[in-house]
């Protein structure tokens, strides 16, 4: 048997996709889950979402505590997602089989890898920014396309490179940006700190039309962009093994990943926008990372131009990486590597027309949003059913549509759990006419005065109906092993 440094290893090509990895080759540890949430989130693609409640018209105040409440409502939902992985050596979706279905769980792989997408177009994105922005001010340069499409291009060729390679080889990234893109955010603390005045009260102005609608939403922004990571804690936790780690200290790791890794960074972002705008620096119609620059000394430029390039690269890593595994979880004819250089295909092309067609890069703003609309309510039910069936997973039993097979206890009806689909159309479908987007403004959203709560109503949703329809339902008796349900009467029969 090939040993785990031939399996995933730094410098060489991963070989594991969606298949279940033995407990002897995963290697992985729970410090690395925080690694990789902290790394990948010290550039502007994350920095950006602390960038909003002081652009909504919050004080430095009003902005952190949103910040604060809302990571730590994300990352509550983001911990429970990293159990499932080192029990079926696979990713989240796949995983999430055992609950919708072998085939209604590609409903989990077309959500995670479409959200991968459009964030990693919105990570190279902001890196052509960061180098606009510096050339404007280090050159006087105007027309900035020529150097952002080569810079569209250079990440897209490195992102690809580190993807391709795996997880191992993801892991060694956001390690190096650590220490790298840290000293950076260190160091900006002194530079913009220069302007920031802790008694900044705001623009006087809410988006919203007042202040708890207002606070609401900024919360709930930090709070959807860090649970929408849950979907992807299957890549790096699969790696993980349970003989060696307790569940404990990997939900530990998923937490303290979410509250700081991410907010942290959230909250760079907070603390950099007051200072630009208590010194009249930027306002809300200044695009973030420029007023960035434009608020930045000569010397500190070539830092901006860091976070935005080779942090970026790293955080848009972990999205094609996911991206490439769900599409060979969607395709199974596709090795991971085929798969994965499809999605980086993919995700350049995007970055390109998205440049070219404003509309194009607009839009994946409000497919962001709708998406928290259809992901937050399979997260809950994933996390529902991970806890009603006491963590009870046959693995081999996941894999059954990967391998082109019929049956098993997860095959339900014609592959899809009636349940499980039925209860997240339900939610999802209750969370759309409570959203609030650049398109629309659903009718719900109006009455809570205009706050995009649909992912908030679609996740109370799934939370209340998936228990009462399995209760209503009950579930064949096999699908718990040995183990009996936390609450919910059981079938004795293949439903």
């Amino acid at each position: 048997m090939s040993s785990v440094h031939e399996k995933d290893r730094v410098g060489k090509i991963e070989q594991y996709g969606i298949e279940h990895i033995p407990e002897e080759e995963r290697h992985s540890s729970p410090k690395n889950l925080f690694t990789i949430l902290f790394g990948g989130s010290l550039t502007f693609s994350i920095i950006i979402i602390g960038w909003f409640p002081i652009a909504f018209g919050l004080s430095w105040w009003q902005a952190a505590s949103a910040v604060v409440v809302g990571s730590a409502f994300g990352a509550a939902l983001l911990a429970p997602m990293g159990l499932m992985g080192p029990r079926t050596g696979t990713n989240n979706p796949v995983s999430s089989g055992a609950f919708f279905g072998v085939a209604g769980r590609l409903l989990g792989s077309f959500l995670e890898a479409s959200a991968s997408l459009a964030f990693a177009a919105l990570s190279i994105w902001t890196g052509g920014d960061a180098l606009a922005g510096a050339l404007s001010r280090f050159f006087g340069v105007e027309d900035t396309t020529v150097p952002r499409l080569v810079a569209y291009g250079v990440l897209s060729v490195i992102v690809t490179i580190v993807s391709i390679l795996g997880h191992a080889n993801m892991v060694a990234a956001q390690r190096f940006m650590i220490p790298t893109a840290g000293l950076c955010i260190l160091v900006g603390l002194v530079v913009y700190g220069r302007d920031f005045d802790p008694s900044y009260a705001g623009t006087g102005e809410y988006e919203l039309g007042s202040f708890w609608a207002t606070w609401l939403l900024s919360a709930l922004i930090c709070g959807s962009t860090v649970a929408s990571y849950g979907a992807y804690a299957g890549d790096w936790t699969r790696h993980i093994s349970r003989k060696l780690h307790a569940d404990r200290s990997v939900v530990r790791m998923m937490f303290l990943g979410g509250l700081f890794g991410m907010g942290g960074p959230f909250m760079w972002g907070t603390f950099t926008s007051a200072a630009l705008f208590s010194s009249g620096t930027a306002s809300a119609d200044t695009p973030y990372v420029l007023g960035l620059v434009e608020g930045a000394p000569l010397w500190f430029v070539p830092a901006l131009i860091y976070l935005g390039l080779a942090s970026g690269t790293a955080q848009a890593v972990i999205n094609t990486y996911g991206t490439g595994l769900d599409t060979s979880a969607i395709i199974p004819r596709l090795n991971r590597v085929q798969a994965t250089l499809l999605a980086c295909a993919a995700s350049a092309a995007l970055v390109y027309v998205g440049h070219f067609n404003q509309a194009i890069s607009a839009a994946v703003g409000v497919f962001l949003t709708l998406l928290a609309c259809f992901s937050i309510p399979w997260i809950v039910m994933v996390v529902v059913g991970h806890f009603h069936r006491k963590a009870y997973y046959d693995a081999d039993a996941l894999q059954v549509f990967n391998r082109g097979e019929r049956g098993g206890i997860y095959w339900y009806w014609h592959g899809f759990n009636p349940r499980g689909m039925g209860a997240w159309m339900v939610a999802a479908t209750a969370g759309l006419f409570f959203t609030s987007n650049a398109w629309f403004v659903a009718p719900g959203a109006t009455l809570a005065g205009g706050a995009d709560i649909g992912f908030l109503v679609a996740g109370a949703v799934a939370a209340v109906l998936y228990p009462a329809v399995i209760w209503v339902f009950p579930e064949p008796r096999e699908v718990y092993g040995e183990e009996e349900p936390a609450v919910e009467p059981v079938a004795e029969v293949v439903a």
